[in-house]
């Protein structure tokens, strides 16, 4: 199917007393929103991830620093990343909007493994610096999901139904 890239430029912030889900949906609806005003005859696809582990956000760290840190709290735990899609029909008006859970268990992490994937990786743009479509796949012990892709920030599973719901099956 062809598409479009384009920046939607929202603001990421988190609302007071969000849940981590919640933030994902409404960012990914704010974000499809923002683009769907640029785009008047269109379907739009917005999504968002927001990490946390045991009850702290893990946001995208920005630096090495940040994400040395990440690493660290989430080293042999569990963490879970909910990951949201909207589909906006430019045309109609109509909305469809999914959010993924994953939970993700990280192996025991060493200083050294860290180190050497945030040099090889940079994942410094990542929710929770888990970069798992590359070598960050090798920090993990388990993935426990409804939908893999979910985990690399857009669910490719719940997009196909969202985009059936407004009438652009994948396969016609």
């Amino acid at each position: 199917m062809p598409f479009e890239c384009a920046d939607p430029q929202a603001n990421e912030a988190v609302l007071p007393g969000e849940t981590p889900a919640e933030t994902a949906r409404r960012l990914a609806e704010a974000k499809a929103r923002a683009v769907a005003l640029r785009f008047p005859d269109a379907l739009v696809v917005g999504s968002d991830q927001v990490a946390s582990c045991e009850g702290v956000r893990l946001d995208k760290p920005g630096n090495h620093a940040n994400a040395v840190r990440q690493l660290n709290a989430v080293s042999g735990k569990t963490a879970s990343f909910d990951t949201a899609v909207v589909v906006i029909d430019t045309k109609t008006g109509k909305q469809g909007a999914r959010v993924v859970g994953c939970r993700v268990t990280f192996r025991d992490l060493t200083a050294s493994q860290i180190e050497t994937y945030l040099r090889l990786e940079q994942p410094y743009d990542c929710a929770g610096s888990a970069k798992v479509e590359g070598l960050g796949i090798a920090l993990i012990a388990r993935i426990d999901t409804e939908d893999p892709t979910s985990l690399i920030g857009l669910p490719l599973i719940a997009l196909a139904e969202l985009l059936a719901e407004a009438g652009a099956p994948v396969f016609g």
